[in-house]
């Protein structure tokens, strides 16, 4: 073990002689160092670091998983997994994020450099015992100090590098579903929002949109001149996004397939031929993206559409997902064959069964194949999790390339740490269960912690039937997640809006607008988190040091001024919530009317009908609201509301950026830096400008610890 120094608060361990993942790009100096704070290291075939929790342990982080933010008791895999069911038992999901933070008496950030497969036993055989254990004796860990866990995640982040920033418009409502097949469907469902007065800003093109599922290619006979509709949907305020798979067709004629297999760009099989798997298309070859040639090859695949005027993507299959290969069938069928005569019974049919089951997705197909890494063949299986970042980075890549100074909305299924510099994530193939919202709830800041601020769930569920109920609780969660995306499968109930009752629909467009209102304060909250390397989403404990803040599991801190506890219960018109200091409730049902009730710290039951979501605005500190309109480029941002509950001072930095460029790193935004005293009664506003803000009129409602509102405008001086 060989031990770098790379901070005064983070020390690299290096075990052997590991690959280069290029998640992190500081060597580090070498010290004399020896010791793995606090784990004990086992090396026999594998590589196991072992830590004896205290009673009171609480242990956040592994990204996009299962269970509670505190991930004791569970058992984690850390495996990119194409699996839609994310039931409880399940132990790997489509990400892979391997950084954990240990918070009790002793506080520390753990992350495991590492390509492959690693296992996350907290307390799950043991009940105080951790265990990690890595699939090799080759791998960098890293330690990293922080006397709060928020400090730790804040190093972490520095470590990993700048995050994604989306385009403001992709903080707008985006409608999907597998599928809208053509324009004739699509221009039902962009009509069908402007009749209804429902804002929107994307409609989605699932695999229905390409010629015969293959990648880069759009049907002519569904879209005879995509590039003029493409136009027409933006002249409604409409963006169109759509999908791209891992799998390139295997078809003669086929341009992408060609030029892969001229140039070498596929992964190959143990004969050196590209290696054959099965997806959407049938039989597919997967690039080879950690080959920097076949990356950029890929990426500015994207350049077509990208001249069509697309402006956003989702990369999807991207684990891989292998519906099977031939080894994989081959042994499916002569299974079948030899049981065909024979009088199955339990054992004999289940095992007949299990093969079938079995074909998808299968660790003996991720080890059949090869890339190319700096000259040398590596398999697959090694560097598995990888696969989805490195597709996500070539596309990424390839739109610096094509448009340097455009940003363009990119995110992915599959994704390791280090991915969230190309781009964001949404959690996958979910259900429309009650469940699957809870836990979109309780992943949020998990991912955060490793870096995905732009992240969010199937709203209201892929898979299942959604009903009007569900979909508009889960609505209530979506409005604060940054990604905000309904998508649902082929064959489910259509869970647009407008295909519910008058009545649900109507609800659902207040919250929509209610959404858009907030993107003042959500869009200024995420970027100031990227640029500070801190998290948007946080758990009460990371805000309040008090035993009942750790234990709150349903409640979560949006950006700084917020705390948010949705309804996840079916049929409920309340809950129980835990305010860890005084805080304002605002009961919405219509933004534009606004009640606030003071409550006090302590415990609570609060009605909340269907129709209302609520927010809780902390103490001394202050939510910047705007006017709805039918899409982010047509809302108005000359005017704000800042509402506030201010026991004696406080003060908020409103930030804003054009939203479209990257000229936010060259110091090209706005700073509305807002000050507010009260004192014998009397309310002091100070609002100082840097840069030029759309901003010119402010309109405060100033809440005070009776409840008591004291409204006040302000027109901005002119900035300098």
């Amino acid at each position: 073990m060989k031990t770098f120094k790379i901070s005064e608060k983070i020390y690299k361990y290096r075990f052997g002689a590991p690959r280069p993942t290029e998640i992190i790009a500081d060597i580090g100096e070498e010290t004399t160092k020896a010791e793995i704070d606090y784990f004990h290291i086992a090396a026999g075939e594998k590589l196991k670091l072992t830590f004896k929790m205290e009673p009171e342990d609480m242990i956040w982080g592994l990204g996009e998983n299962q269970r509670g933010m505190n991930k004791r008791g569970g058992l984690y895999i850390s495996y990119c997994s194409d699996d839609p069911n994310h039931t409880p038992d399940k132990k790997s999901l489509y990400g892979a994020h391997n950084f954990m933070i240990i918070d009790g008496e002793v506080k520390f950030g753990v992350f495991i450099d590492y390509p492959g497969q690693v296992v996350f036993d907290i307390g799950n055989d043991h009940k105080d015992i951790i265990e990690i254990i890595i699939d090799t004796l080759d791998a960098d860990v890293y330690m990293i100090q922080g006397d709060q866990p928020r400090e730790i995640v804040h190093e972490f982040l520095k470590l990993i590098g700048d995050g994604y920033a989306p385009p403001k418009w992709a903080f707008g409502y985006q409608q999907s579903r597998w599928s809208y097949p053509d324009q004739k469907a699509i221009d039902e469902v962009a009509d069908a929002f402007i009749q209804h007065d429902i804002p929107c800003d994307a409609i989605y093109l699932d695999i229905d949109y390409m010629e015969d599922f293959k990648d880069f290619t759009i049907s002519k006979e569904r879209f005879p001149n995509f590039k003029d509709y493409v136009s027409t949907m933006k002249e409604k305020g409409l963006r169109l996004v759509p999908i791209i798979d891992a799998g390139v067709k295997i078809e003669n004629g086929y341009r992408i397939y060609e030029e892969g297999v001229e140039k070498g760009y596929f992964c190959l099989d143990e004969d050196g031929k590209p290696f054959v798997a099965a997806v959407w298309p049938g039989k597919v070859h997967f690039p080879d993206f950690f080959n920097p040639e076949a990356r950029r090859w890929f990426g500015l695949k994207y350049k077509d559409m990208i001249e069509c005027g697309i402006e956003g993507f989702w990369n999807d299959m991207n684990e891989p997902a292998i519906f099977y290969s031939n080894r994989g069938l081959e042994k499916a069928i002569e299974k079948a064959k030899t049981s065909e005569n024979e009088n199955l019974d339990i054992y004999t049919f289940f095992d007949l069964k299990d093969v079938f089951e079995h074909m998808s997705n299968a660790v003996e197909d991720y080890q059949s194949f090869y890339h190319n890494i700096n000259g040398k063949l590596v398999n697959h299986n090694m560097v598995h999790n990888l696969y989805g970042c490195n597709m996500t980075r070539a596309a990424a890549e390839g739109f610096r390339e094509i448009h340097p100074n455009k940003r363009f909305l990119l995110f992915s299924r599959a994704s390791s740490i280090g991915m969230h510099r190309y781009g964001g994530i949404w959690t996958g193939d979910n259900h429309s269960w009650w469940e699957h919202l809870l836990l979109n709830l309780k992943m949020m800041p998990s991912l955060n912690m490793c870096g995905f601020l732009y992240a969010g769930a199937d709203t209201g569920g892929f898979s299942g039937d959604c009903n009007a109920q569900l979909m508009i609780r889960w609505l209530q969660m979506s409005l604060f997640t940054p990604l905000l995306r309904n998508h649902s499968a082929m064959g489910t109930r259509r869970q647009e809006p407008y295909a519910y009752d008058q009545e649900s629909m109507g609800i659902m467009r207040e919250m929509i607008r209610l959404r858009y209102a907030l993107v003042p304060y959500l869009y200024s909250e995420y970027m100031k988190a990227l640029m500070a390397k801190d998290i948007f989403f946080a758990p009460l404990a990371f805000a309040y040091q008090d035993r009942m803040s750790k234990r709150v599991e349903d409640q979560l801190l949006v950006g700084e001024s917020l705390m948010i506890a949705p309804i996840y219960q079916e049929n409920a018109v309340g809950r129980y919530v835990w305010l860890p200091e005084d805080m304002v409730l605002w009961r919405v049902d219509c933004y534009q009317q606004r009640e606030f009730k003071v409550m006090r710290m302590g415990h609570h039951y609060m009605d909340v009908p269907l129709n209302q979501v609520p927010i809780f605005i902390r103490k001394n500190r202050l939510l910047v609201l705007g006017n709805h309109g039918p899409n982010i480029d047509r809302l108005d941002p000359s005017e704000v509301f800042v509402i506030g509950f201010v026991e004696d001072q406080t003060s908020y930095v409103y930030y804003d950026d054009d939203g479209e460029t990257y000229g936010y790193r060259e110091g090209m935004y706005s700073k509305i830096f807002m000050d507010i005293h009260r004192k014998n009664g009397n309310l002091d506003i100070q609002i100082r400008v840097i840069g030029r803000p759309a901003t010119k009129k402010i309109h405060f409602d100033i809440v005070d610890m009776q409840g008591n509102v004291t409204q006040r405008t302000m027109v901005l001086e002119s900035s300098k």
